[in-house]
């Protein structure tokens, strides 16, 4: 198992990618989590399901106590982000699930209780121990319901499956060091997985006047330093997606 990294430390705050066991690489699609610790609590960002539950687990007691959890980000409603949430709800018992309100009435179908464990979100500010982390909307990138986090603190921004990447079979690495290389496993995710070139547009509103130095998403690899500026270059770039792309082909096979 490869050994977690606290990617940026400030004033307390700690953000940190919750280490990879490379036996995961053959079982299914592989994700990243991250745990946020202000001080003695925390908040866990997509944090997956039973395949990974164990190791997460397991490794977030090196930085926080169970209990000491307080929120459970989920940034949409995908199987790799929420199917494990009853058990980090046993194991976390003070922890609240943080989701859009679009999709917090499915949970049940997953055993959770909203009324008792769930907080819908629609864009907000939520405080963790005295630092008010942003909630930011990025609708339909690739949910209709879908939410990014940044902690101001340490500058940080988990972004889900923006900025994730696909690697080819025997190569995974967990930081972008050449980003026009690393920009070739991203496109062809992006250009399924997003809906559509406004949508793009529209986030990039959201995130107008943010610090943000690390880009950190669900798969693929940790953005920092100038390849964040890079990144936000690309992303404008993009110029059909998802929508653009399957109306462009309908309209080529009628």
């Amino acid at each position: 198992m490869i050994d977690p990294i606290v990617l940026a430390e400030e004033k307390g705050n700690k953000f940190v990618w919750l280490s990879i066991d490379e036996a995961e690489m053959d079982k299914g699609i592989i994700t990243n989590q991250y745990l946020l610790t202000v001080k003695d609590k925390g908040i866990l960002m997509d944090p997956g399901g039973p395949l990974v539950f164990e190791r997460v687990y397991n490794v977030m007691q090196k930085f926080i106590k169970p209990e000491d959890v307080e929120y459970i980000f989920l940034s949409h409603e995908d199987p790799d982000i929420v199917s494990g949430i009853t058990l980090w709800l046993n194991y976390c018992p003070n922890a609240k699930i943080l989701i859009s309100d679009l999709w917090d009435r499915f949970l049940p179908h997953v055993g959770v209780d909203i009324k008792m464990n769930v907080i819908p979100i629609q864009g907000m500010q939520i405080n963790l121990n005295g630092d008010n982390l942003k909630i930011i909307p990025a609708h339909f990138l690739h949910s209709v319901g879908n939410f990014h986090l940044y902690d101001p603190i340490t500058k940080v921004y988990f972004s889900g499956d923006l900025g994730a990447a696909v690697f080819p079979k025997g190569s995974w690495y967990i930081i972008v060091d050449n980003f026009d290389e690393h920009k070739k496993y991203m496109e062809n995710f992006h250009k399924k997985y997003m809906a559509n070139k406004k949508a793009i547009e529209l986030w990039l509103k959201q995130i107008q006047g943010l610090d943000i130095r690390i880009i950190a998403p669900q798969h693929g690899a940790v953005i920092e330093g100038d390849n964040v500026r890079k990144f936000i270059e690309w992303i404008k770039s993009l110029d059909k997606i998802g929508i653009d792309l399957l109306e462009e082909e309908l309209n080529t096979n009628t």
